[in-house]
Order: structure tokens, then C-alpha cells, then sequence
């Protein structure tokens, strides 16, 4: 499964990734998210567990998991390797790029999906993907969108 989502935010670039790699304050303006909670602290990032509602109408759905966390202040990217949950084995990367204003943020999610025989690359291509990971991932870069626009 690859999965691209991206937003363009009219903000200076480094507010921008201030604000996408302090992820313990997400939950503040965040509404879909649950939990953020450094498991482990490094340099340049840690283990991060990261807990999430998808919203299906009135309803919501809880998911979860933990990951390996990298920034790059330099190059402006933030990397996560799920390492517990269902998208275990998923790679995550975040690209800020462009100028003061004119802020590209794209995320990309490659995964071959849960290891399931014969149905688990289906769920993912098919349902984990387009419906969580996009349902989440949308509302992540939106919020944040808002946050840099307005802060």
C-alpha cells in the first residue's frame, strides 16, 4: 500500500515543522487524537505512542500504535516506523518543503499491509488505507494547517 496526502499552508516553514514534529501537543488541537506520549526520548525524536479516533458519522473507531520517531530539522522531514499495532512494519514519512507561505506538506504510508494470510495486502489497499490511515491523515494536516495559519 502507498498512500500520499498532502496540504499547501500559507505559514513560514519552520513554524510548520515546529508544529508537525512536537507531536506530545497534538492532542491539544487535534480533536481526533486520543494520545501522544514519548515512550522513549533520542536525539531527534524517540518512541512514540500515538493513539487516534477515526470518525465515521456519529461514530468513532480507536486506533493505536507506537512507532519509531525521527526528525530532521535540516532537511525539514519527519520519519516514523511502526513498530507495535496493527500497521506494524508501516513507513511513514512527513516532506515540509518550499518557502515562508507557500508550505508543501506532503505524508507518504508505505506498508505491505497486517500479515494475514491471503486477505492482509487486500485490507490494507482496500480498507486500512483509504478509510483509516486517509481518514486520519487528512484530519492531522488539516489541524495543522489551522494551527500554523493562525498561531
Amino acid at each position: 500500500m502507498h498512500r500520499l496526502d498532502r496540504t499547501m499552508i500559507a505559514a513560514p516553514v519552520d513554524r510548520v515543522f515546529a508544529i508537525a514534529a512536537d507531536v506530545e501537543r497534538w492532542p491539544e488541537f487535534l480533536g481526533h487524537y486520543r494520545l501522544v506520549r514519548m515512550i522513549e526520548r533520542r536525539e531527534g525524536g524517540g518512541i512514540v505512542e500515538m493513539a487516534a479516533w477515526r470518525p465515521f458519522g456519529p461514530a468513532r473507531y480507536p486506533t493505536w500504535w507506537v512507532s519509531e520517531m525521527e526528525t530532521d530539522p535540516d532537511t525539514r522531514t519527519i520519519r516514523y516506523r511502526h513498530i507495535r499495532g496493527i500497521t506494524r512494519e508501516m513507513e511513514v514519512e512527513w516532506s515540509i518543503t518550499g518557502t515562508d507561505g507557500a508550505v508543501d506538506v506532503s505524508i507518504v504510508h508505505d506498508w505491505a499491509g497486517p500479515g494475514w494470510p491471503v486477505i492482509g495486502r487486500l485490507a490494507a489497499e482496500l480498507v486500512i488505507g483509504p478509510v483509516f490511515i486517509r481518514g486520519i491523515a487528512s484530519r492531522t494536516l488539516a489541524g495543522i494547517k489551522r494551527k500554523a495559519e493562525w498561531t
